[in-house]
């Protein structure tokens, strides 16, 4: 089937456009502001300006931690891609240098690392003056292939000149990159970690002078497989201290696909020989055992009924025509509503049944829809009432007169349906709507409707095109302006489908008003469709778009899984355990005539214990939304091993809502192998030169909350905090950080999960993407013992740092855009009491004085 491109770091729709921007130098009052811009982080490092993406050739050398990165030298958006630089002596205070190795007209320089050879194996320098080595991958403009190439210095990392005989490692491919390269004692040679992305596996190769690589093994696919594979690291650790006891540590990052559903970093533990990589956990999985309640083995649906013609009349036995080949499946036969294609819909429902068990678990696949509360099934009606436009003429004309255009996104008149270049516009009423793609994305303007007497409840219309709200700088959004100034406001959610939307007017009878629609977006999915305006007694709802399977309780759902654009079906669960006795049902739903429009299903048992999908059971550097491209650093002394991520995800990267910079770094941790439950796990903690910037240490009495919150006395936009909380009988209890002005970032347990979570939907500044407002999940037993925490707050992020009394450890990092006066620090208790144990806290200070 044929499947939408996902671009490898916004590759090709940025080439062109993002070639000729620049950033004007910074005037003396500009400067006097630099590093002091609101959402400008103050301990984690950023470039001055522009955009930033992987950390990449990170190495000690002389004294000085040198980190450089994915940069574009001329803009805030991904492009040009170059290698910036930056210096340390601490890993904590940073100095920017500049550009080490820049894109030319042939190639950009994409992820690598750098090497010190000692011994000159390159002849780049000389056995006295060895050279710096950095073994980047080649992106040629002209095809997308992706090679490896060297380029090196011989005065410290200041100046480079790129080999004259790059590539030194060609596939052909478009998907080979990010490599990882160090020196192997053992066996006296260079080794190479690499990607093959879309394969899921890494490579390794080994090489006697950087130059001439041969091809050892692959490893993967394996873990997590969701999103492509990148940035590769491979290096040992000591387990538990013992420098007798050394194990292989493969971390890979992957995007989409991971724990928190967009980029992320996954982990594991082996032995490596020299030549292959060896993982300890084998991937295998046996459910937990339970009743079947379907497995459509029978050749029919039997008691379950059906509706449209997405699924057909009986399970499918394995892909159906135009279909991917399909994996995971039980037995042979199971639910596809592929039949058809994606363009079908329909229902598959079970009977109402009593459940008896905790969990209700099954596989499910297909696409990434998920249901949205309050949508409904089926086509909504226009909603009666008062006709404002409904677009169906040749010019802007309407029942309350004509609408208005300024620019040229709009045209003279609506448009027919889909405009030239544009992907296919559905979900509209009659022949026209509203369409400011006219010209593409680069046009800009505004379709505002005359004066109007709002006389009833509600404005109901069908919006679509591009997310970008009208509180953002460059919004696609219909506004409802009264007295001059916008009151309500909707955006699209970057989709050409048309869905229902509804402003309740309530508070402003008699007002009246007009509606604005703006284009004033000209980057990716700059445009806004929209039809059938109309003021309402009826509120109208959306209609689902969703892919999935839900559990009914009284005909209303109350939980759901959907796929992860993949033919693969994988485990998911349901919680039953609120629900024993009532009567239930299951429904599996596609709703969706789009991409990836279809859901596959099979193998519901009811259990006592939930079935762990492949992504749950990988082993997570970070379950958070925002830790993307782990790399650590080559020769730091003491032998120890720090790493650090790009602090941001390709969900959403390109629209965080900061400037002249987009994009900071993780603060380093220190790795360390421990062993816990008899297993070896990863840990990490902020490297000790944290301290260094700690002020006054605070400490907060033992506290006790019940169902609320108790501010803690402790205020600060850049804090560290190490605290202790002890269950009570609270259902959930944490801290949150960054509160007031009505905002709060939340970090909590959920007694019922067993789950540390980071809430940051009230944390501020969300609207600038349909997928930033978040809550995140890690698992963590207290079993009733204490959570510790240790956090670090900065002005526009979180980490946490989460582990029990065994030693077990969890960490979430997310991004934040408060308002600059939320800065307190509370405990909180729901349903019930918690006590705060201890409490540190430290205000730490800006790296950039």
């Amino acid at each position: 089937m044929p499947r939408t491109a996902r671009p490898r770091r916004r590759l090709l729709t940025a080439l062109t456009v993002l070639s000729g921007l620049g950033l004007l130098a910074a005037t003396p009052a500009a400067a006097d502001t630099l590093y002091r811009e609101q959402y400008r982080p103050q301990f984690h490092f950023t470039p001055a300006q522009n955009w930033m993406n992987d950390p990449n050739g990170l190495i000690w050398y002389k004294g000085q931690y040198h980190l450089f990165f994915q940069y574009n030298p001329s803009g805030n958006s991904w492009g040009n891609m170059s290698w910036g630089h930056a210096v340390s002596t601490d890993l904590v205070h940073w100095k920017e240098l500049p550009v080490a190795i820049p894109q030319d007209d042939n190639e950009m320089v994409f992820s690598g690392s750098v090497v010190l050879d000692k011994n000159n194996t390159t002849g780049f320098g000389t056995k006295a003056k060895p050279p710096l080595v950095a073994v980047y991958t080649s992106l040629v403009k002209s095809t997308g292939i992706q090679r490896q190439s060297l380029a090196y210095s011989t005065d410290g990392g200041t100046t480079w000149t790129k080999y004259s005989g790059n590539p030194v490692l060609d596939l052909g491919s478009v998907n080979f990159r990010d490599p990882k390269v160090f020196w192997h004692a053992p066996t006296h040679t260079w080794l190479m970690a690499v990607a093959l992305s879309d394969q899921h596996k890494v490579s390794f190769y080994s090489s006697s002078n950087l130059k001439h690589w041969t091809h050892l093994s692959d490893f993967g696919p394996a873990g997590a497989t969701g999103g492509v594979w990148e940035c590769p690291d491979l290096f040992p650790l000591p387990v538990d201290g013992d420098p007798k006891k050394t194990k292989w540590v493969l971390a890979v990052n992957l995007s989409p696909g991971a724990i928190a559903g967009g980029s992320g970093a996954q982990y594991f533990v082996g032995d490596f020989d020299g030549k292959k990589f060896t993982a300890d956990d084998s991937g295998t999985y046996t459910p937990p055992s339970g009743t079947v309640l379907q497995d459509f083995e029978s050749g029919s649906f039997g008691d379950w009924t059906t509706t449209g013609a997405a699924f057909g009349t009986a399970p499918a036995i394995g892909a159906l025509d135009g279909q991917s080949s399909v994996t995971g499946s039980d037995g042979k036969a199971f639910a596809n509503s592929f039949h058809g294609g994606d363009a079908s819909t329909g229902t598959l429902t079970s009977p109402a049944f009593t459940a008896t068990s905790n969990y209700i678990n099954f596989k499910v696949g297909g696409g990434n829809h998920p249901y949205q509360p309050g949508s409904i099934l089926g086509d909504e009606a226009t909603p009666t009432g008062e006709a404002l436009a409904d677009f169906e003429g040749s010019t802007y004309n309407s029942p309350i007169g004509d609408w208005t255009t300024t620019g040229d996104a709009f045209g003279t008149g609506p448009a027919q349906g889909t405009l030239p270049n544009q992907q296919q516009v559905t979900g509209y009423l009659g022949g026209g709507l509203a369409n400011s793609y006219l010209n593409g994305d680069a046009s800009t303007g505004t379709l505002t409707s005359p004066t109007f007497t709002i006389d009833k409840k509600y404005l109901d219309f069908l919006i679509g095109g591009g997310y970008h709200a009208a509180s953002s700088d460059a919004p696609t959004a219909v506004e409802l302006v009264v007295d001059g100034k916008v009151v309500r406001s909707a955006t699209g959610a970057n989709a050409e489908a048309l869905n229902w939307a509804s402003w309740d007017l309530s508070d402003l009878q008699g007002k009246q008003a007009q509606i604005k629609v703006v284009d004033a977006n000209s980057g990716g999915w700059g445009h806004v469709n929209v039809d059938q305006v109309v003021l309402s007694d009826t509120q109208a709802k959306p209609h689902s778009d969703e892919t999935g399977v839900n559990l009914l309780v009284d005909g209303k759902i109350v939980q759901s899984a959907t796929g992860a654009n993949s033919e693969n079906l994988d485990w998911a669960s349901f919680n039953t355990t609120a629900y024993k006795g009532k009567q239930v049902q299951l429904q599996i739903v596609d709703a969706n005539t789009g991409g990836w429009a279809h859901v596959l299903a099979d193998q519901f048992t009811a259990a006592d214990k939930p079935a762990l999908s492949t992504t749950q059971r990988a082993h997570w550097l970070d379950y958070g939304q925002d830790f993307y491209a782990a790399n650590s650093f080559t020769d730091a002394p003491g032998g120890r091993r720090v790493m650090t991520a790009w602090m941001n995800s390709w969900n959403y990267g390109g629209n965080i809502p900061t400037t002249p910079w987009r994009s900071a770094d993780t603060f380093p941790r220190q790795l360390a192998l421990r062993t816990v439950n008899g297993k070896t796990q990863l840990v990490q903690n902020p490297v000790s030169e944290l301290k260094t910037l700690r002020g006054t240490e605070t400490d907060v009495p033992a506290t006790t909350v019940t169902n609320g919150s108790t501010p803690l006395g402790v205020h600060g936009s850049t804090l560290e905090l190490e605290a202790d909380l002890t269950p009570g009988t609270a259902d959930r209890f944490g801290l949150d950080v960054r509160t007031g002005a009505g905002q709060r970032t939340r970090i909590g347990y959920d007694t019922s999960t067993g789950e540390v979570y980071l809430d940051r939907t009230g944390s501020g500044a969300t609207d600038f993407d349909p997928t930033f407002s978040s809550t995140e999940h890690a698992p963590l037993a207290l079993d009733g013992g204490p959570l510790r925490l240790h956090v670090l707050v900065d002005a526009s992020s979180v980490e946490v740092y989460a582990e029990n009394t065994r030693g077990e450890q969890v960490v979430l990092t997310d991004q934040i855009f408060p308002d600059p006066a939320s800065t307190g620090v509370d405990a909180f208790a729901d349903n019930g009491t918690a006590e705060l144990t201890r409490l540190k806290a430290w205000r730490l200070a800006s790296i950039w004085k």
